[in-house]
């Protein structure tokens, strides 16, 4: 059992959740691609694939649990929803790539959320999220040979 997988296993374990077979693969199938958002679609496909009778709805309420657990993190792309393995720290940001996908983390300056209330009366500020997108140093690299 890799260390994914088994601080996966605890987790759930903890929360008084069982680890199946489906959620064993549901994990392999993220730290597959560590550094990456994945589709929910890929997923999908690929849970399918291993368990032909599995409906989406058992994947995505999986995905959800997982989330709540902070064990893994959402993100909207061009084609949808994608999803990856949660980053070892809590709060952080991201660098995505628009070419090949690759998400790398970056710091911020702490956020400053008093500026912003007064902007809200009434309302209550309970997080933000904020991603940059770009092109990695490997494909700006590819894309710089080829022209």
């Amino acid at each position: 059992m890799t260390e994914i997988t088994g601080r996966t296993k605890s987790i759930l374990q903890s929360n008084g959740l069982r680890w199946t077979k489906q959620r064993r693969s549901l994990i392999q199938i993220l730290s597959n691609a560590m550094d990456h958002y994945v589709d929910i679609t890929e997923v999908d496909r690929q849970m399918r694939q291993e368990y032909p009778g599995i409906s989406h709805n058992t994947i995505y309420r999986n995905l959800q649990e997982f989330k709540k657990l902070r064990l893994v993190e959402f993100n909207s792309g061009t084609a949808g929803l994608m999803v990856k393995l949660e980053c070892d720290v809590h709060h952080h940001h991201h660098f995505i790539c628009q070419r090949c996908g690759k998400v790398q983390e970056i710091t911020m300056p702490n956020f400053n959320y008093q500026q912003y209330q007064q902007q809200l009366p009434g309302a209550k500020i309970t997080g933000h999220s904020f991603e940059l997108y770009g092109y990695c140093a490997d494909c700006q690299r590819e894309m710089a040979k080829k022209s």
